[in-house]
């Protein structure tokens, strides 16, 4: 094994190592919340870890097969966090002022 290959393993092996101790971190944060906000938002970066972990993969086996599934599951990171943002944006906005006339009536 020449010295290139040898740095591109400890590398690797590095990158596997913070990614895994950043999923413990998340799953932490998924449990003890408080809020729904953070919840969401660390399910987001689970969807990025989640393709980290892939492109870790596919580097290792030097294989670009996971490249299209990473490509997919990004796209369905986003639009899930585009949901999830406009779900609680509705449910989060203030009362305005014909809704307050409205509820006393």
């Amino acid at each position: 094994m020449s010295a290139p290959e040898t740095v591109d393993q400890i590398l690797l092996t590095a990158a596997v190592v913070v990614i895994v101790i950043a999923g413990a971190a998340l799953l932490t944060r998924v449990w003890r919340g408080p809020s729904m906000l953070d919840r969401a938002i660390s399910l987001d970066v689970c969807a990025a870890l989640i393709i980290a972990g892939l492109g870790a993969k596919s580097a290792m086996a030097r294989d670009a097969f996971y490249f299209p599934i990473m490509l997919v599951l990004a796209f369905l990171g986003f639009t899930g966090s585009v949901g999830i943002a406009r779900f609680i944006a509705a449910r989060d906005r203030p009362n305005t002022k014909r809704q307050k006339e409205q509820g006393t009536k």
